[in-house]
């Protein structure tokens, strides 16, 4: 029989697997550089959010800390903002 691949956010928060989240130096650091790169390519967040086909809100939300990205939307955004998301993560 398979196991499943979904793994139980709840499991993992209480586990302290995901404690440290939007915290984690390495997050805000690539928080830190699409921010920086909407700003240098003078976009707006709602600039971008139309780009992305998203709210404003959601701009808002991952810049905060308000809300994390996941790899998809991580890339979606690099990529908008013609970022090799590839380096990005390899910093």
């Amino acid at each position: 029989m398979e196991s499943s691949c979904f793994v139980d956010p709840m499991h993992l928060i209480l586990s302290g697997a995901l404690a440290k989240g939007i915290h984690d130096p390495r997050y805000r650091e690539l928080i830190t550089a699409l921010c920086d790169a909407r700003k240098q390519a003078g976009l707006s967040q709602t600039a971008l959010a139309d780009q992305l086909g998203k709210r404003q809100q959601f701009v808002s939300k991952y810049e905060s800390g308000e809300r994390r990205l996941d790899v998809v939307e991580f890339v979606d955004v690099a990529t908008t903002l013609r970022l090799n998301w590839i380096q990005l993560l390899g910093r």
